[in-house]
Protein backbone atom coordinates (compact mmCIF):
# COMPACT_ATOMS: atom_id res chain seq x y z
CA UNK A 1 0.00 0.00 0.00
CA UNK A 2 3.11 2.44 1.02
CA UNK A 3 4.43 1.90 -2.58
CA UNK A 4 0.59 2.47 -4.59
CA UNK A 5 0.95 5.99 -2.02
CA UNK A 6 4.06 7.10 -3.30
CA UNK A 7 3.53 6.66 -6.71
CA UNK A 8 0.40 8.37 -6.37
CA UNK A 9 2.20 11.33 -4.96
CA UNK A 10 4.69 11.58 -7.53
CA UNK A 11 2.22 11.78 -10.11
CA UNK A 12 0.96 14.50 -8.04
CA UNK A 13 3.75 16.55 -7.96
CA UNK A 14 4.45 16.14 -12.29
CA UNK A 15 0.99 17.39 -12.35
CA UNK A 16 1.05 20.31 -10.63
CA UNK A 17 4.45 20.95 -12.29
CA UNK A 18 3.12 20.43 -15.44
CA UNK A 19 -0.16 22.77 -14.78
CA UNK A 20 1.89 25.81 -13.25
CA UNK A 21 4.11 25.37 -16.27
CA UNK A 22 1.31 25.91 -18.68
CA UNK A 23 0.04 27.94 -16.59
CA UNK A 24 2.64 30.80 -16.83
CA UNK A 25 3.29 30.30 -20.81
CA UNK A 26 -0.34 30.81 -21.48
CA UNK A 27 -0.60 34.03 -19.49
CA UNK A 28 2.39 35.38 -21.60
CA UNK A 29 0.19 35.39 -24.51
CA UNK A 30 -2.17 37.16 -23.11
CA UNK A 31 -0.21 40.95 -23.72
CA UNK A 32 1.90 43.23 -21.82
CA UNK A 33 0.72 44.35 -18.56
CA UNK A 34 2.72 47.55 -18.75
CA UNK A 35 0.13 48.51 -21.18
CA UNK A 36 -2.64 48.20 -18.82
CA UNK A 37 -0.54 49.74 -15.58
CA UNK A 38 0.11 52.66 -17.90
CA UNK A 39 -1.85 55.38 -19.25
CA UNK A 40 -2.38 55.78 -22.61
CA UNK A 41 0.01 58.51 -22.98
CA UNK A 42 3.28 56.66 -21.61
CA UNK A 43 6.24 56.88 -23.21
CA UNK A 44 8.18 53.95 -24.94
CA UNK A 45 10.80 54.63 -21.70
CA UNK A 46 7.92 54.41 -19.00
CA UNK A 47 6.75 51.46 -20.62
CA UNK A 48 10.24 50.16 -20.54
CA UNK A 49 11.03 50.90 -16.69
CA UNK A 50 8.11 49.37 -15.92
CA UNK A 51 8.54 45.96 -17.78
CA UNK A 52 11.93 46.19 -15.98
CA UNK A 53 10.62 46.97 -12.74
CA UNK A 54 8.19 43.76 -13.30
CA UNK A 55 11.15 40.87 -14.56
CA UNK A 56 9.23 41.35 -18.17
CA UNK A 57 12.16 42.58 -19.98
CA UNK A 58 13.98 39.18 -19.70
CA UNK A 59 14.08 36.35 -22.38
CA UNK A 60 10.97 34.14 -21.52
CA UNK A 61 13.00 31.27 -20.45
CA UNK A 62 14.83 33.13 -17.76
CA UNK A 63 11.31 34.34 -16.11
CA UNK A 64 10.77 30.53 -16.48
CA UNK A 65 13.48 29.89 -14.34
CA UNK A 66 13.23 32.67 -11.67
CA UNK A 67 9.53 32.26 -11.16
CA UNK A 68 9.83 27.96 -11.01
CA UNK A 69 13.06 28.82 -8.42
CA UNK A 70 10.54 31.18 -6.67
CA UNK A 71 7.53 28.93 -6.34
CA UNK A 72 9.66 25.93 -5.07
CA UNK A 73 9.64 28.49 -1.98
CA UNK A 74 6.28 29.33 -2.14
CA UNK A 75 6.52 32.98 -3.69
CA UNK A 76 4.55 33.96 -6.69
CA UNK A 77 5.65 37.37 -6.57
CA UNK A 78 3.18 40.37 -6.00
CA UNK A 79 -0.03 41.09 -7.21
CA UNK A 80 1.03 43.78 -10.68
CA UNK A 81 -2.36 45.61 -9.26
CA UNK A 82 -2.74 45.45 -5.99
CA UNK A 83 0.82 45.03 -4.74
CA UNK A 84 0.59 42.64 -2.19
CA UNK A 85 1.35 38.61 -2.42
CA UNK A 86 -0.53 36.90 -4.97
CA UNK A 87 -0.70 34.00 -3.36
CA UNK A 88 -2.03 35.90 -0.12
CA UNK A 89 -5.14 37.34 -2.51
CA UNK A 90 -6.02 33.78 -4.14
CA UNK A 91 -6.29 32.16 -0.45
CA UNK A 92 -8.50 34.47 1.28
CA UNK A 93 -10.65 33.41 -1.62
CA UNK A 94 -10.16 29.59 -1.06
CA UNK A 95 -12.55 29.53 1.89
CA UNK A 96 -15.54 31.33 -0.76
CA UNK A 97 -14.61 28.51 -3.52
CA UNK A 98 -14.69 25.65 -0.90
CA UNK A 99 -17.70 26.52 0.46
CA UNK A 100 -19.73 26.36 -2.84
CA UNK A 101 -17.54 23.56 -3.65
CA UNK A 102 -18.47 21.36 -1.24
CA UNK A 103 -21.93 22.75 -1.01
CA UNK A 104 -22.59 21.67 -4.44
CA UNK A 105 -21.12 18.48 -4.66
CA UNK A 106 -23.39 17.44 -1.54
CA UNK A 107 -26.51 19.11 -3.14
CA UNK A 108 -25.51 17.06 -6.06
CA UNK A 109 -24.81 13.30 -4.77
CA UNK A 110 -27.53 14.03 -2.39
CA UNK A 111 -30.18 14.26 -5.07
CA UNK A 112 -28.33 11.24 -6.83
CA UNK A 113 -28.52 9.32 -3.98
CA UNK A 114 -32.41 10.02 -3.08
CA UNK A 115 -33.71 9.80 -6.84
CA UNK A 116 -31.45 6.73 -7.29
CA UNK A 117 -32.89 4.97 -4.46
CA UNK A 118 -37.08 6.43 -5.05
CA UNK A 119 -35.96 5.20 -8.80
CA UNK A 120 -34.91 1.47 -7.32
CA UNK A 121 -37.89 0.80 -5.27
CA UNK A 122 -40.95 2.72 -7.35
CA UNK A 123 -42.63 0.28 -9.25
CA UNK A 124 -44.25 3.23 -11.77
CA UNK A 125 -41.88 3.65 -14.87
CA UNK A 126 -43.43 6.75 -15.45
CA UNK A 127 -41.59 7.94 -12.59
CA UNK A 128 -38.50 6.74 -13.77
CA UNK A 129 -39.00 8.24 -16.53
CA UNK A 130 -39.83 11.60 -15.35
CA UNK A 131 -36.50 11.65 -13.20
CA UNK A 132 -34.59 10.82 -15.98
CA UNK A 133 -35.91 14.06 -18.26
CA UNK A 134 -35.79 16.14 -15.55
CA UNK A 135 -32.15 15.20 -14.87
CA UNK A 136 -31.17 15.13 -18.59
CA UNK A 137 -32.84 18.72 -19.43
CA UNK A 138 -30.90 19.83 -16.44
CA UNK A 139 -27.62 18.87 -18.23
CA UNK A 140 -28.54 20.03 -21.28
CA UNK A 141 -28.56 23.52 -20.29
CA UNK A 142 -25.34 25.37 -19.63
CA UNK A 143 -24.11 26.80 -16.32
CA UNK A 144 -24.41 29.86 -16.57
CA UNK A 145 -28.15 30.56 -18.50
CA UNK A 146 -29.50 28.24 -15.39
CA UNK A 147 -27.82 30.22 -12.90
CA UNK A 148 -29.35 33.57 -14.61
CA UNK A 149 -32.90 31.56 -14.94
CA UNK A 150 -33.04 30.44 -11.31
CA UNK A 151 -31.76 34.50 -10.36
CA UNK A 152 -35.21 35.41 -12.82
CA UNK A 153 -37.17 33.03 -10.88
CA UNK A 154 -36.33 32.96 -7.30
CA UNK A 155 -34.65 36.32 -6.65
CA UNK A 156 -36.69 39.28 -9.13
CA UNK A 157 -39.98 37.16 -9.56
CA UNK A 158 -40.39 35.54 -6.44
CA UNK A 159 -37.65 37.83 -4.14
CA UNK A 160 -37.23 34.56 -2.15
CA UNK A 161 -33.32 34.55 -2.51
CA UNK A 162 -30.45 36.68 -3.16
CA UNK A 163 -29.06 37.25 -6.42
CA UNK A 164 -25.69 37.68 -5.61
CA UNK A 165 -22.65 38.20 -3.28
CA UNK A 166 -22.12 35.94 -0.12
CA UNK A 167 -23.06 36.24 3.68
CA UNK A 168 -25.55 34.22 4.79
CA UNK A 169 -26.85 30.60 3.80
CA UNK A 170 -29.51 32.24 1.35
CA UNK A 171 -26.81 33.46 -0.47
CA UNK A 172 -25.23 30.12 -1.11
CA UNK A 173 -28.63 28.45 -2.29
CA UNK A 174 -28.87 29.16 -6.08
CA UNK A 175 -25.00 29.04 -7.04
CA UNK A 176 -25.05 25.63 -5.38
CA UNK A 177 -28.31 24.72 -6.80
CA UNK A 178 -27.07 25.83 -10.06
CA UNK A 179 -23.45 23.68 -10.12
CA UNK A 180 -24.44 20.74 -7.77
CA UNK A 181 -27.49 20.06 -10.28
CA UNK A 182 -25.54 19.74 -13.38
CA UNK A 183 -23.91 16.26 -13.09
CA UNK A 184 -27.17 14.68 -11.47
CA UNK A 185 -27.84 12.96 -14.43
CA UNK A 186 -24.59 11.51 -14.48
CA UNK A 187 -24.41 10.60 -11.31
CA UNK A 188 -28.22 8.99 -11.72
CA UNK A 189 -26.90 6.93 -14.67
CA UNK A 190 -23.97 5.52 -12.84
CA UNK A 191 -25.80 4.80 -10.04
CA UNK A 192 -29.06 3.00 -11.65
CA UNK A 193 -25.98 0.91 -13.79
CA UNK A 194 -24.11 -0.26 -10.66
CA UNK A 195 -27.86 -0.85 -8.55
CA UNK A 196 -28.79 -2.69 -11.79
CA UNK A 197 -25.45 -4.72 -12.43
CA UNK A 198 -25.33 -5.89 -8.32
CA UNK A 199 -28.99 -6.96 -8.56
CA UNK A 200 -28.10 -10.00 -11.03
CA UNK A 201 -25.05 -10.94 -8.64
CA UNK A 202 -26.10 -14.40 -6.66
CA UNK A 203 -25.94 -12.93 -3.36
CA UNK A 204 -29.22 -10.93 -3.93
CA UNK A 205 -31.14 -13.93 -4.96
CA UNK A 206 -30.00 -15.55 -2.29
CA UNK A 207 -31.00 -12.29 -0.03
CA UNK A 208 -34.61 -12.33 -1.63
CA UNK A 209 -34.86 -16.34 -0.80
CA UNK A 210 -34.46 -15.78 2.62
CA UNK A 211 -37.23 -13.55 2.76
CA UNK A 212 -35.92 -10.50 3.26
CA UNK A 213 -37.89 -7.26 1.78
CA UNK A 214 -36.47 -4.91 -0.92
CA UNK A 215 -35.43 -2.07 0.98
CA UNK A 216 -33.48 -4.42 3.65
CA UNK A 217 -31.99 -6.27 0.45
CA UNK A 218 -31.06 -2.84 -1.43
CA UNK A 219 -29.67 -0.47 1.55
CA UNK A 220 -27.87 -3.55 3.55
CA UNK A 221 -26.52 -5.38 0.39
CA UNK A 222 -26.40 -3.84 -2.92
CA UNK A 223 -25.86 -0.51 -2.11
CA UNK A 224 -22.31 -0.79 -0.31
CA UNK A 225 -21.35 -2.79 -3.65
CA UNK A 226 -22.87 -0.15 -5.39
CA UNK A 227 -21.48 2.90 -4.24
CA UNK A 228 -17.90 1.99 -5.41
CA UNK A 229 -17.73 3.28 -9.15
CA UNK A 230 -19.80 5.86 -7.65
CA UNK A 231 -17.17 7.07 -5.51
CA UNK A 232 -14.25 7.21 -8.10
CA UNK A 233 -16.60 9.62 -10.24
CA UNK A 234 -17.76 11.90 -7.20
CA UNK A 235 -14.06 12.24 -6.05
CA UNK A 236 -12.81 13.74 -9.63
CA UNK A 237 -16.52 15.94 -10.24
CA UNK A 238 -15.46 16.79 -6.42
CA UNK A 239 -12.08 17.97 -8.35
CA UNK A 240 -13.80 19.81 -11.13
CA UNK A 241 -16.05 21.41 -8.90
CA UNK A 242 -13.18 23.23 -7.90
CA UNK A 243 -12.12 24.64 -10.61
CA UNK A 244 -15.35 24.71 -12.50
CA UNK A 245 -17.03 27.47 -10.23
CA UNK A 246 -15.23 30.38 -11.96
CA UNK A 247 -18.72 30.52 -14.14
CA UNK A 248 -21.14 29.77 -11.25
CA UNK A 249 -19.13 32.44 -9.42
CA UNK A 250 -19.46 35.06 -12.13
CA UNK A 251 -22.99 34.85 -12.62
CA UNK A 252 -23.87 35.54 -8.80
CA UNK A 253 -20.62 37.53 -8.04
CA UNK A 254 -19.32 34.95 -5.34
CA UNK A 255 -15.93 36.31 -4.09
CA UNK A 256 -13.89 32.99 -4.90
CA UNK A 257 -11.10 32.13 -6.15
CA UNK A 258 -12.09 31.05 -9.41
CA UNK A 259 -13.73 34.67 -9.97
CA UNK A 260 -10.61 36.24 -8.84
CA UNK A 261 -8.49 34.70 -11.83
CA UNK A 262 -11.04 35.62 -14.28
CA UNK A 263 -10.66 39.40 -12.73
CA UNK A 264 -6.75 38.48 -13.03
CA UNK A 265 -6.70 37.74 -16.77
CA UNK A 266 -8.65 40.18 -18.11
CA UNK A 267 -6.00 42.45 -16.02
CA UNK A 268 -3.15 40.46 -17.02
CA UNK A 269 -1.98 40.31 -13.78
CA UNK A 270 -0.11 37.16 -14.39
CA UNK A 271 1.32 36.42 -10.47
CA UNK A 272 -2.64 36.30 -9.45
CA UNK A 273 -3.49 34.00 -12.32
CA UNK A 274 -0.69 31.21 -11.98
CA UNK A 275 -1.13 31.71 -8.06
CA UNK A 276 -4.75 30.74 -8.82
CA UNK A 277 -4.12 28.35 -11.25
CA UNK A 278 -1.78 26.52 -8.80
CA UNK A 279 -3.93 26.42 -5.71
CA UNK A 280 -6.76 24.79 -7.59
CA UNK A 281 -4.84 22.49 -9.22
CA UNK A 282 -3.20 21.82 -5.95
CA UNK A 283 -7.14 20.98 -4.34
CA UNK A 284 -7.98 18.86 -7.48
CA UNK A 285 -4.47 16.72 -7.32
CA UNK A 286 -5.21 16.31 -3.34
CA UNK A 287 -8.74 14.80 -3.83
CA UNK A 288 -8.29 12.54 -7.02
CA UNK A 289 -5.36 11.27 -4.57
CA UNK A 290 -7.61 10.73 -1.43
CA UNK A 291 -9.76 8.96 -4.50
CA UNK A 292 -7.35 6.96 -5.58
CA UNK A 293 -6.43 5.52 -1.98
CA UNK A 294 -9.73 5.06 -1.14
CA UNK A 295 -10.55 3.37 -4.14
CA UNK A 296 -7.31 1.11 -3.73
CA UNK A 297 -8.58 0.19 -0.03
CA UNK A 298 -12.28 -0.42 -1.04
CA UNK A 299 -10.87 -2.89 -3.78
CA UNK A 300 -7.43 -4.32 -3.02
CA UNK A 301 -7.13 -5.03 -6.97
CA UNK A 302 -6.44 -1.76 -7.80
CA UNK A 303 -3.63 -1.13 -5.95
CA UNK A 304 -2.06 -4.82 -6.35
CA UNK A 305 -2.17 -4.09 -10.54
Amino acid sequence: MAGFVIKRLLQAVLTVIGVITAAFFLTRLAGDPAALLLPPEATLEETQRLRAALGLDQPLFVQYLLFMGNALKGDFGMSLRESVPAMSLVLDRVPATLELALSSFAVGVGLAFILGILMRMTRHNWVRDLITWIALARQAIPVFSFGLVLILIFSIWLKWLPSYGRGTPAHLVLPALTLGTYELALYLRLFNSSLAAEQRNDYVRTAFAKGQGRIQVLLQHMLPNALLPLVTVAGINLGMLLGGTVVTETVFSWPGAGRLIVQSVSQRDYPVIVAGVFVISVMFVIINLIVDVLYGVLDPRVRLA
